[in-house]
């Protein structure tokens, strides 16, 4: 598919921020290089190796959130905490050896400001509140260190509340009161919370109880395709209610099928159901995943935006779904 001066265009005027990629786990463990343009050996090619800043600056890319892993199984005895905190070191650690490259931000005038002086920003979430070991006052600490979102639930329950999927799941119960007290405590630091992975009953908990604007940093929509990591249209306008916004994942998996149409198709059903202020681009690169093969890097960015045209859909919109919406609620939260 080749990209039309048109649609290169829109995509120049509105540099993307994506809401979800994994990769300081890779960087973690592996030593993984973001200065370094990668083409990942099969089979690292299926489950990482998607992002780096040469592919970011290619693709058009402002910003990207690194999302903070802890796997509960695999760090046990070892901290969760501890892994959270070695994946800003990593990311800090970048920073230092390319401070001209790179930042790390919070802010959206801070990713405008990385724009103006030729800077990839980066910014933080974390994946799960199992990485607090139970302790609220981690959130602060995460804060400071640049944490800008917290996912509530990732593949397992912990003292938040229960998983869509995964250890522990139980659909018939919902936030708990640790989880309320942490929706709270995010609220008071300026962190976003993240309901991605969390179960339905959960979901809503935190929707009705927030009073800043929730995201949702992954996902596909059951008015899509019908699968467990999807959410429905009660959630959508729970989220948007609040002024939130929900990033679509680019896992054929969850979309139900390879290729842009399907992404294409989460994004207007979002747009149908709760209109142009809540999509947003939410990939997942680096997770475990075989993303999408038009989207399986950054550089494939101008497709989606070229699909997106095609699509009916107004430049200004795109406009938010690359990165305004994401900057609003940034703003607001």
């Amino acid at each position: 598919m080749m990209v039309s001066d048109e649609a290169k265009a829109v995509h120049a005027a509105y540099p993307a921020v994506d809401l979800h990629a994994d990769t300081l786990m890779w960087t973690r463990w592996l030593g993984y290089d973001l200065h370094a343009r990668h083409t990942p050996p099969l089979p690292w090619a299926a489950l990482g190796g998607h992002v780096d800043i040469p592919r970011m600056r290619e693709g058009g890319m402002a910003a990207q959130f690194f999302s903070l892993v802890s796997l509960p199984l695999r760090e046990r005895g070892a901290g969760l905490a501890r892994a959270v905190d070695e994946q800003i070191d990593a990311l800090v650690e970048a920073i230092e050896r390319r401070p001209r490259a790179l930042r790390l931000v919070k802010r959206a005038d801070e990713i405008r400001a990385c724009e103006d002086e030729g800077q990839v920003a980066a910014l933080l979430g974390i994946e799960g509140a199992h990485a607090l070991e139970g302790d609220l006052d981690r959130v602060a600490h995460f804060a400071r260190r640049g944490v800008r979102y917290m996912g509530l639930l990732h593949f397992s329950a912990n003292e938040a509340g229960f998983p869509a999927y995964g250890r522990g799941r139980d659909d018939e119960r919902g936030l708990t009161a640790w989880g309320r007290d942490l929706v709270a405590r995010c609220e008071d630091a300026s962190v976003l919370v993240d309901l991605a992975h969390i179960n339905r009953r959960g979901f809503l908990d935190a929707c009705a109880m927030a009073t800043r604007p929730p995201i949702v940093s992954h996902t596909g929509v059951l008015g899509v395709f019908d699968h467990w990591r999807n959410i429905d249209d009660a959630q959508l306008r729970a989220v948007a209610d609040k002024g939130g916004c929900v990033g679509v994942i680019f896992y054929p998996r969850y979309l139900g099928g390879n290729g842009l149409e399907p992404v294409v198709k989460h994004m207007l059903h979002i747009l149908d159901v709760v209109g142009e202020d809540v999509p947003a681009l939410g990939s997942d690169w680096d997770g475990f995943i075989v993303p999408t093969s038009p989207l399986k890097d950054p550089t494939g960015l101008p497709l989606l935006t070229e699909a997106l045209l095609a699509a009916g859909v107004h430049e200004r919109v795109i406009g938010k779904i690359l990165r305004r919406n994401v900057l609003r609620v940034l703003e607001a939260g």
